[in-house]
């Protein structure tokens, strides 16, 4: 297999390494990565908390020779058909700059969430957007409640800018403890985080009590709800928490295009919020300016093509209880996953799994939780995930 022979020092040589940590992301080409400093290892693994750490392989393969890329969580279904086509007819004008067009999606995503355009901000994906608000919200201080493990592009970001992190272990269901969370909240807190489904998890919390936790907490507060894998659930739409916004809560909840519509190397996102709120980021930021003009409108068609969203819902959960099966079958027990994505304990160290697996032509994700190594793999297409399985069988035999 052809690697990139990419290691530490060529990093430091093109400037991507700084003495406080990796500055951009750990992994060449896996995307959904924090953009803030990162803390490393002895082994130049990235330390997340104490009970979290992400093994980063040796060496980083070229994603064109690999049989499955499996590591970034991206639909393999997409983008569909239609918003492929409108970005074909509108990429003579990708000279232009884009105003009218976005005010366009704005409406229609704020007609979708049942809101008003005052309360959509859009952004070239939605951890641009996250990322935003951590630089917005921590610019004097104060600390950040979340998960952990959770996703960490908006903790790392508000822990650069000047923050503090409380992480709250995650329940042994792999739901948020939302009780201990709302215990942490003193006078610094500044935002409550919650990635639901979680990443890297991918496990859900309870509608009903999460509902009831934002209701109430938004009060003190600003909750943070990231929304990315909801739509991977059928009818998970029903469960967000972006009804609270209308009823005046202080809810922030993200989405991307990047999951359920296969836009990932598109870019658009956006978040639902008060208008009070988002006042607040776009005084200092803009989140629609980095949207490219031909992005906005094969948005705009994907929204419309709610048979490609199905398609991709159903193929995703089809092939996810392929893997979860034959996961059982070979004695593993994963994390139910209400994503895009599997996680499960392995019984070898995270960077020769992942050396071992790339000699396999097979890119996935390792992690230490808990002082236990796990495997993070995305749901590909079907040929993908048996190439997978192979290699894993064979790897942990």
């Amino acid at each position: 297999m052809e690697i990139r022979q990419l290691n530490r020092r060529d990093w430091l040589r093109t400037g991507l390494l700084t003495a406080g940590g990796i500055t951009l992301f750990p992994h060449i080409g896996l995307g959904e990565m924090a953009k803030a400093p990162l803390r490393l290892d002895r082994e130049g693994n990235t330390l997340y908390s104490p009970f979290f750490k992400e093994y980063i392989p040796k060496d980083f393969p070229n994603p064109d020779l690999l049989l499955a890329k499996l590591n970034a969580n991206e639909n393999p279904y997409g983008p569909s058909p239609l918003a492929v086509e409108a970005l074909k007819s509108v990429a003579v004008k990708g000279n232009r700059y884009a105003w009218k067009e976005l005010f366009a999606l704005i409406d229609k995503v704020a007609a979708k969430e049942n809101l008003k355009a005052e309360n959509i901000m859009m952004g070239p994906g939605s951890s641009d957007l996250l990322e935003k608000t951590a630089m917005v919200l921590f610019l004097n201080g104060g600390n950040v409640v979340s998960a952990d493990p959770s996703y960490m592009s908006l903790i790392r970001v508000a822990e650069a800018t000047g923050a503090s992190w409380k992480g709250i272990p995650l329940k042994k269901d792999w739901s948020h403890d939302l009780k201990a969370m709302e215990e942490a909240i003193d006078s610094d807190t500044k935002l409550v985080y919650i990635c639901n489904p979680n990443n890297p998890t991918g496990s859900m919390t309870d509608h009903t009590e999460l509902l009831d936790f934002c209701s109430r907490v938004s009060e003190k507060v600003t909750v943070f709800v990231d929304e990315a894998y909801l739509d991977f659930l059928e009818g998970g739409l029903k469960k967000s928490m972006v009804s609270l916004i209308g009823q005046g809560k202080d809810i922030i909840v993200a989405r991307t295009f990047s999951k359920i519509h296969g836009m990932a190397g598109l870019r658009v996102g956006y978040i639902a919020a008060l208008p009070t709120t988002l006042e607040k980021i776009q005084k200092i930021t803009r989140g629609g300016m980095g949207i490219a003009y031909t992005s906005i409108f094969a948005a705009l068609a994907s929204m419309n093509d709610t048979g490609f969203q199905e398609k991709s819902r159903k193929m995703n959960a089809s092939v996810r209880d392929y893997v979860c099966d034959s996961l059982t079958k070979l004695g593993y027990e994963y994390v139910p996953s209400s994503t895009s994505f599997v996680i499960f304990p392995i019984e070898m160290e995270g960077k020769l799994f992942l050396e071992k697996m790339l000699e396999k032509k097979v890119g996935v994700r390792a992690f230490k939780i808990m002082d236990k190594d796990w495997c993070r793999v995305s749901m590909g297409t079907m040929d993908e995930m048996k190439t997978f399985i192979n290699a894993l069988t064979q790897v942990l035999a």
